[in-house]
């Protein structure tokens, strides 16, 4: 979906619009003083230390596990179960990154390294500084790097920017590809927060001792702990499983929030309220999506308020639905298997041009 779609909400794009933004400037003040008197703002410290609690109980049981059981191919129940432990855990990095949790910058920037780069081996900097571009500009073609041009092509511009068989050939065929591709994701991950360490990938440059520190004692630790107790061959299934679950759970967690959504270009002009609105995607499914997505599922309320505390969300759906039918914006939401149907059907759509005009020789 492009700007096409925006248009047709009734946004203005290109000349014009920044009349029709300064006529609806006040629209998210409102909601956002009906938010605030509502108290879902305000910070929920009994919430998170009870999360944060389960989730070190859980990894807990899963280290425990793993010393009991020993040189043994069940072992692999453990590499996933692990894989899940540590996307909840990533849960709570994300939303110490946002100043959910905490009223100090400092409590929630030492909890995002500890889940981050601690327990689970990512840099909390380099995935602050990243996410914080995607907020400012969800599903823009030329600013948000969720949309970036890479393994998947997410616009008809990506598509027709490759030349190399290779690439011609995955995006052709992406939408094939998309889920297998997730199981990669972990990795890539790993990857970006070690490149970050050695680029300009990061703002806080300095944090970058303390989070090479402490991404190093998680890969210590975890390689140790992987060659003391197993076999080498064991050793490294264990990592290609728990790494695979990882990178599978939180594709498939990010994956629906905007993908196959409009696309937002220069020529644009949106307001604050409608650039988040119309762009993100919603899922149903009550509590228990609620727990599986860590919260991601009320996109909405989440993009347009990145500090509400997680379990606020829930509460502000219903001012935020409502504000939205009042000003005649779309309220995008979707099953859990609805929206990943969605992503396909963008996916292949995007890829159609290269099925259409097969490569040469």
């Amino acid at each position: 979906m492009t700007s096409n779609a925006l248009r047709s909400a009734g946004i203005a794009a290109g000349a014009g619009g920044e009349e029709c933004i300064a006529a609806r400037g006040s629209d998210y003040a409102v909601l956002a003083r009906q938010v605030k008197n509502a108290g879902m703002l305000d910070r929920r410290p009994g919430y998170y230390s009870l999360k944060i609690a389960a989730n070190l109980g859980l990894f807990a049981l899963a280290g425990t596990a793993f010393v009991l059981l020993g040189r043994s191919w069940w072992q692999m129940l453990v590499a996933a179960f692990l894989g899940i432990v540590f996307t909840q855990i990533a849960f709570v990095g994300h939303d110490a990154g946002h100043r959910q949790i905490a009223g100090s910058r400092r409590v929630n920037d030492l909890l995002g390294l500890v889940h981050g780069n601690l327990l689970i081996g990512l840099s909390y900097g380099w995935w602050v500084t990243k996410h914080n571009r995607h907020h400012a500009n969800p599903n823009h073609e030329d600013r948000d790097p969720d949309v970036a041009n890479g393994a998947i092509a997410f616009t008809t511009d990506h598509v027709r920017s490759r030349r190399r068989w290779a690439t011609r050939t995955l995006a052709r065929h992406q939408a094939y590809l998309f889920f297998p591709l997730l199981l990669l994701e972990g990795v890539n991950l790993h990857v970006a927060s070690v490149r970050a360490l050695f680029g300009d990938d990061m703002g806080r440059t300095r944090s970058k001792p303390v989070e090479a520190l402490m991404l190093g004692v998680h890969l210590a630790g975890y390689l140790t702990a992987l060659l003391v107790v197993l076999t080498p061959l064991q050793a490294l299934v264990f990592v290609v499983v728990h790494q695979c679950v990882f990178g599978l759970y939180m594709g498939c967690t990010f994956a629906p929030n905007h993908k196959g959504m409009p696309t937002v270009r220069e020529a644009d002009k949106l307001d604050y309220l409608r650039r988040q609105v119309l762009t993100s995607r919603n899922i149903r499914g009550g509590r228990f999506a609620d727990f599986v997505l860590g919260g991601l599922n009320y996109q909405i309320e989440h993009h347009l308020f990145p500090s509400m505390p997680r379990p606020s969300l829930r509460r502000a759906q219903e001012l935020v639905r409502a504000h939205c039918g009042k000003h005649g914006l779309t309220y995008h939401e979707s099953s859990i298997v609805g929206s990943y149907g969605q992503v396909l059907r963008h996916l292949h759509a995007v890829g159609a041009p290269l099925r259409r005009v097969p490569d040469a020789g």
